[in-house]
């Protein structure tokens, strides 16, 4: 039995981890979930999973929460208790599901404290993924990727010693595949939520539209898995049945395949180094009409070559990159910022703060924060009137 805390339950990972620990209640056991604003469903899943505790990380409401929890569960409230929690012994593995960069010090915490992890939240390793790594070495605890595309190369890797070419990351394209570079111009917010493939929530899901997200998986591989960005590649994939593929120097491509769902990374998580039967869809070889593959393009989607440039720079860059971008989202969504201006909003950000090398905690929590105000205050003829 492994015990279980997840962070951000009431995310669209956090439900599907929900979900995987039901369906595998003889092997995982959640002691305690966190969430934030959504106390209702937090206070339902705790009664579902028969939590120990339920915390939010606002330390407004925590009588409120309290209020609602079934019986013999206790409520806690605010970051730091959070952090708290998750030293908590007894506990095997934390899984972040938080979205932002909120979730970076509860998993410090977590790895400081010799639990396993299971990531989710790209934007920990995109801030600071240099020091998590180091840091995960330094405790010798796992780090087990829950996003597809790196739990398809993780899964690939396993068991292999060297001899890596590339790591290839695919992308569904998002919804915006075939659309003309001048048609991005206008596209609206309810376009871009509309994603062809996946259910996920609305940062990722308008991170998918611009590649953005592909973008965060880069430097999340960089991380992971200790390759340069000219052994990161991304090749567009609209059927989202090949999750990732690992090139080796031989020649060979290792490819992990399963249907579309979020259930499979989380399952394999929660079970790793086994694997079972969690009773999810089987993929079926026979029903697929064809699998194809093109390469981005990053004149309509400059994101991944931010990215790239990104994993050269290193230190800072991750953050402002990451900062910058969930800034123009937020002016995106709120009808302030056009579409393509996101990628401006980015660009600019990244050539303001383009600082190089290693960077300490402390330095990167800086840039993150300078890069916000900048952006916010970013403009030059993108944003909507």
């Amino acid at each position: 039995m492994k015990n279980v805390i997840i962070l951000g339950s009431t995310g669209s990972v956090g439900e599907n981890a929900v979900r995987v620990a039901c369906a595998l209640s003889h092997r995982v056991r959640v002691v305690g979930i966190v969430g934030n604003s959504n106390l209702k469903r937090l206070a339902q899943q705790a009664a579902l999973l028969k939590c120990e505790f339920a915390a939010t990380g606002d330390e407004t409401r925590g009588a409120e929460l309290a209020a609602m929890l079934p019986p013999g569960c206790r409520a806690f409230a605010g970051k730091r208790a959070v952090e708290e929690l998750v030293r908590c012994p007894g506990v095997d593995m934390v899984l972040c599901a938080i979205v932002g960069t909120a979730g970076l010090p509860p998993v410090l915490a977590a790895i400081d404290s010799g639990k396993d992890i299971a990531l989710a939240s790209k934007e920990v390793l995109v801030m600071a993924g240099a020091l998590v790594m180091e840091a995960v070495k330094q405790k010798k605890v796992r780090l087990i990727p829950v996003d597809s595309e790196h739990s398809a190369v993780f899964q690939c890797l396993e068991g292999k010693q060297g001899g890596v070419r590339s790591v290839i990351l695919t992308a569904s394209g998002g919804p915006f595949r075939e659309y003309p570079r001048e048609a991005l111009e206008n596209v609206t917010c309810a376009e871009a939520l509309h994603h062809p493939t996946w259910n996920m929530g609305p940062k990722v899901t308008l991170d998918s539209a611009t590649l953005m997200n592909k973008a965060l998986e880069m430097v999340e591989a960089h991380h992971l898995f200790s390759v340069g960005a000219d052994r990161i590649e991304v090749l567009v994939h609209p059927q989202s049945v090949v999750h990732s593929m690992v090139e080796f120097e031989d020649g060979v491509v290792m490819a992990q395949m399963s249907r579309p769902d979020m259930r499979f990374p989380i399952q394999y998580a929660f079970t790793y180094p086994e694997r079972c039967d969690g009773g999810l869809a089987r993929l079926d070889l026979t029903r697929l009409s064809g699998l194809t593959f093109e390469p981005p393009d990053t004149e309509r989607f400059p994101s991944l070559l931010f990215a790239a440039e990104a994993i050269r720079r290193g230190g800072i860059a991750g953050a402002v990159m990451n900062a910058a971008n969930e800034v123009a989202v937020e002016r995106f969504r709120a009808g302030k910022l056009k579409f393509t201006g996101i990628f401006h909003v980015v660009e600019q950000t990244m050539n303001r703060f383009n600082r190089k090398g290693a960077a300490d905690m402390n330095t990167i929590l800086e840039a993150d924060r300078n890069a916000r105000e900048f952006a916010r205050q970013l403009r030059k003829g993108n944003e909507n009137r």
